[in-house]
Order: structure tokens, then C-alpha cells, then sequence
């Protein structure tokens, strides 16, 4: 049966640092009658209050468990504040419960909400002797259990929102009903209270608007660069122009609200715009910002890395041009260690150097061949005395050789002689068929030319 015990002058209730120091605030009593009581909870303040004795509150804490005592009643010793406990008040508080009959005791910490239902369940245990006993966690491990818990609820209310929450423009009041049947949401919130639940919907929702901000800013930056080829393609335009003048440059371009907008408020990612679907247009504030200078800058570096390159290009083209040591014909390999510099490697890639100096060997042996088709028609004589539809004997090309050898327009085929044989054969065959088909002169044979006139 319960006991029933006298409230007079009874506290009507406690505030958090009131144990030891009632004096000190507003106090209410309990109405005059009786109260039907079948066990207590005995707490003890373990955190390091100001102006308080521990000693003092233990030696009330012991004259209060003495009157308890008198009832008959189980009696559980509680320790609150254990996330802010002393460890020589907690040890003390032990030896006192200890030395009481061996007072079961559970330490607590109600803000941490670690082991307080586990005091209440201890006192029911005691007062029912038909319930389970129940185990009694030390408070650090206790702690510890809880947040693997509370780590693991927190993971998969994570997953929850995740997977119902696709858009940052998603309210909480909508969201949480969506989720309120969910065990995933009930547990979390169970634990640790809406609050916190709401906190975690708005990280994500924050999340969610930072990740599509990104996106659009990576999507503008990425058209930035053809916008200023677009407006800005020539070097000497913006070359020594200040950023403020060249952003007034691209202003004034005809084609400038074809690339950019202009908006009333900045910065652009701090406006309506970012939710603007319609508009692909770079916000043009995005150009002052640390990433837009510096495509701007590589813009510039850009323009003047290709004139450096048109020079040295232009440069190589002068050099084969002067070469005495480019010759018809010459390999690459050879003609390279002649006409090389230091800061031709610099500037281009071999295989730049290795196609212009091909287009090059191929107007040298074009000239080189007329020039050549030129001399065979200025030593005609040399070509008479064969008989007709007759091939040079080895003999004859070896006088035809002799006679031409000290000629430079001779010379200039000596790394190509198949091609000079094959013209001298050609030549022969001119000589004794003279037709525009075998004319040297090929399309601009005048045979040719007056049956196209004709």
C-alpha cells in the first residue's frame, strides 16, 4: 500500500541550482493534504555549483534519506548533472550510498537525456518485484551508447530527408507532415526532439541551394570564356585597358545582351536569379568575382600567347626562307639543328615546326622543278641526236648529267634525283611529242589555254 505522507511546508517544487541554497529563491509550498508515495528518487547535484558546499549538500542529502528511510520505501539514489560531474563528488556520493544499506545509485544528466529513464525504471523495479531487474549503466557508457544511437537515428533521418527532400525552395510544415509516419523520423525526433529535426531539414535544404547555385556558376563560367572571344577577340582592344574601362567595352559591344545580364541587385547569387531557369545569360557582376577575373585574365594571357605564337611562327617561316642549309629535298632531320632555336622549342610543339617546314620543302620543289624544266629547254640541243621514241642511253644521261652538273639549278635537285631523272624522261618525251598533254607547262600550256578560250 502506498504510504501517505504529510505535505506541510513541502517545496512545491525545485529549480535546476536550488538543492542546498533554497533560502536563495522564491519558494512555493504544497497545498495542505496527503500524498499516496511508493518510492523516491534521491538526487544529488555532482556539478561544481557556484556558491555551494558539496559537503554541505551531501550532509542534507543524508538527513533527508534518514526521514526516508522511516517510510520503508525503495530508495534510489540519483546523481544529476553527470555531464558536468565532478569525479570526487561523484565518488563521494558513491561512499554514501554505499554506506546507507548499499543504495542502488544511477547517475544522470537530464540535458544529455542519458539514464534518466533508467532511474525511474530502477525505482519501479524496486517497488514491483514482479519486473525484470533492471541494468544499471555507468554514465559514460551510457553516454557512449546513446550517441552510437543518436549517430545512427541522426544517419538515417538524414537518409529520410535526402530521399523527400529534392528542392531547396521545400518548407519544413509540408515536409514534416510527409514524414511523420516514418520510423526513421519518429526515432530521431523520439531522441532528440523536433528542434534538431527541423535544424537537419534546414542544413540540408541550405545544401540543396548551395549545390544548384554551384551548378550555375560553373555552367556560366564554363560560357565565359566564349563570350569574351565573342566581344573581345582582338589583343589590341583591351590589351592595356583597366578593368573598369574594358567591363564599359564590353558594355558598348552590340552583342553584349546576347552573352550577359545586368541585374538591379548583387551579387547574383544572392538574388532570384539563381532560380531564373529561362535565363542562360551570365550575370555580369559574375565577372567581378575571383573566378571571373581570373578566365578574364586567361583571356588575355590567351590572346597574347597566340600573337606570341603568330610571331614565332612567322619568325620560323623567315628563317627557313633565309637558310642557306634548307635545301629541296633536305630532311627534316637534317635541315632541324640549322634553323632551331632555344625559343622556337618555347612557343610550339615540334610537329607545328615539323608542318610548316613540310609546306615549305614543297614550294622549295616546286620552284626547283621549274627552274630545272627551265635549264632543260635552254639545252635542247642535248636532246636531238637521240633517235625517236629512243630513252637516254646510260651514256647519254651520264653526258646530259655532265654537261647540266655545273648548273645551281641542277644542283638544287641533288637530294632528289628520281624526280630529276623522271623530268629529264619527260622532257625527251616532250621534245619528240611536243602535245599540250606532254607540254611541261601542264594547265598553262597556251595550247591549252586558247582551247579553253575557244
Amino acid at each position: 500500500a502506498a504510504t501517505k505522507l504529510a505535505s506541510a511546508e513541502k517545496l512545491m517544487y525545485f529549480c535546476t541550482d536550488q538543492l542546498g541554497l533554497e533560502q536563495d529563491f522564491e519558494q512555493k509550498q504544497m497545498p495542505d493534504g496527503k500524498l499516496p508515495v511508493d518510492g523516491f528518487l534521491l538526487c544529488v547535484d555532482v556539478s561544481r555549483g557556484m556558491n555551494r558546499n558539496f559537503d554541505e549538500q551531501l550532509k542534507f542529502v543524508s538527513n533527508l534519506y534518514n526521514q526516508l528511510a522511516k517510510t520503508k520505501k525503495p530508495v534510489v539514489v540519483v546523481l544529476t548533472k553527470c555531464d558536468e560531474g565532478v569525479e570526487r563528488y561523484i565518488r563521494d556520493a558513491h561512499a554514501f550510498a554505499l554506506g546507507k544499506k548499499n543504495l542502488q545509485v544511477v547517475e544522470t544528466s537530464a540535458r544529455s537525456n542519458v539514464n534518466v529513464e533508467l532511474a525511474f525504471g530502477t525505482l519501479v523495479q524496486l517497488v514491483d518485484k514482479s519486473r525484470g531487474k533492471a541494468k544499471i549503466i555507468p554514465y559514460f557508457e551510457a553516454l557512449k551508447q546513446q550517441s552510437q544511437q543518436i549517430a545512427a537515428a541522426k544517419d538515417k533521418y538524414e537518409w529520410l530527408v535526402g530521399r523527400v527532400v529534392k528542392s531547396h525552395h521545400e518548407a519544413w510544415p509540408d515536409v514534416s507532415r510527409k514524414m511523420r509516419t516514418a520510423p526513421e523520423y519518429q526515432e530521431y525526433v523520439y531522441l532528440e526532439g523536433t528542434q534538431k529535426a527541423k535544424k537537419l531539414f534546414l542544413q540540408h535544404v541550405q545544401r540543396l541551394k548551395r549545390e544548384h547555385i554551384e551548378r550555375r556558376r560553373r555552367a556560366y563560367l564554363a560560357l565565359l570564356p566564349q563570350a569574351l572571344d565573342a566581344l573581345v577577340p582582338d589583343l589590341d582592344e583591351i590589351d592595356r585597358l583597366s578593368r573598369a574601362k574594358a567591363e564599359k567595352l564590353l558594355e558598348a559591344k552590340p552583342d553584349f545582351l546576347k552573352w550577359f545580364v545586368v541585374l538591379e541587385e548583387t551579387p547574383w547569387d544572392a538574388t532570384s536569379h539563381v532560380d531564373d531557369a529561362d535565363s542562360e545569360r551570365i550575370p555580369f557582376d559574375l565577372l567581378e568575382t575571383p573566378a571571373g577575373e581570373q578566365l578574364y585574365e586567361a583571356h588575355l594571357e590567351k590572346l597574347r600567347d597566340e600573337r606570341k605564337r603568330a610571331e614565332v611562327r612567322r619568325a620560323f617561316r623567315e628563317n627557313l626562307e633565309s637558310s642557306p642549309f634548307v635545301t629541296p629535298g633536305k630532311p627534316w632531320e637534317e635541315a632541324r639543328s640549322f634553323i632551331m632555336n632555344e625559343e622556337f622549342y618555347l612557343w610550339l610543339d615540334e610537329s607545328v615546326y615539323v608542318d610548316i617546314y613540310g609546306k615549305h620543302q614543297k614550294q622549295l620543289i616546286d620552284r626547283a622543278k621549274e627552274d630545272f624544266q627551265e635549264l632543260l629547254l635552254e639545252y635542247s640541243e642535248l636532246f636531238y641526236e637521240l633517235e625517236l621514241d629512243a630513252k637516254p642511253s646510260k651514256e647519254k644521261m651520264g653526258v646530259i648529267q655532265e654537261v647540266l652538273g655545273e648548273e645551281q639549278r641542277f644542283k638544287a635537285l641533288q637530294k632528289l634525283q628520281a624526280e630529276r631523272d623522271a623530268l629529264v624522261l619527260k622532257h625527251v618525251h616532250f621534245v619528240y611529242h611536243p602535245t599540250k598533254e606532254t607540254c611541261p607547262s601542264c594547265a598553262a600550256c597556251v595550247d591549252a589555254r586558247v582551247e579553253q578560250l575557244l
